[in-house]
Parts: structure tokens; sequence; C-alpha cells
């Protein structure tokens, strides 16, 4: 578990590092989750080991939420401040991923039915 979270950190590490090299306009972690996924594409499978520390994290994501959550509480004044446009942003964000999502899927299924 250990060598497999050192794994996860390095490959964190790997993106932070390419972003700021090439100020790159999306976050470190995200470089980082691309370059998980090709080296397990050309590994071919999931090590036990990884597969083991990515469910306990799975089970415990919650727990990555509360710092979120606390700094929200800070600037609760602000949040009441710009409520409509907060709201406007989550709202109008879930409703653009369901619908991409619904369009993803059916492209998926036509190519499954095609084939």
């Amino acid at each position: 578990m250990v060598l497999a979270l050192a794994a996860l950190v390095v490959f964190q590490l790997a993106g932070e590092i390419i972003v700021r090299l090439f100020t790159l306009p999306v976050p470190g972690p995200v470089v980082g989750l691309v370059f998980l996924y090709v080296a397990l594409a050309f590994h071919g499978s999931v090590p036990d080991g990884l597969r083991t520390t990515g469910n306990v994290l799975l089970q415990n994501l919650m727990l990555f939420l509360v710092p979120a959550t606390t700094g929200l509480m800070m600037h609760f004044r602000r949040l009441g401040d710009e409520w409509l446009p907060i709201l406007l942003a989550a709202v109008g964000g879930t409703a653009v991923t369901m619908a991409l999502t619904a369009v993803a899927l059916r492209l998926f299924l036509a190519r499954r039915r095609g084939s």
C-alpha cells in the first residue's frame, strides 16, 4: 500500500512539474492522472496494490471534501452576496454534463449495435 501511495504521489508530482514547466492551463494532478492512465495501459492491468489503495481512497473520498467545505464556510458572506451566479454555474454545469454524458452514451451504444 505504501508503494502504491508513493506511485500515486510520483505521478501527481510529474504532472505538477510538466504543468509548471510548460505553463499549461490544466491542474497538475490531471496531467499526472493521464500519465498514470498511460502507464497502466502499457502495463495492461492495474497492480493489486494500486487497486487496493485506490479502493481505500475511494471509500474515504468524503474526507477529502472536509477542507474544501471548511474553506467555503470561511467565505460565507461572499457566498451570500454571490449566490445567484454560483447557483447558475452549478445548475448549468450539471445540465451540460448530463447532456454531454447522454450524447456520449447514445454514440457509444449506436457504435456497439453497429459492430
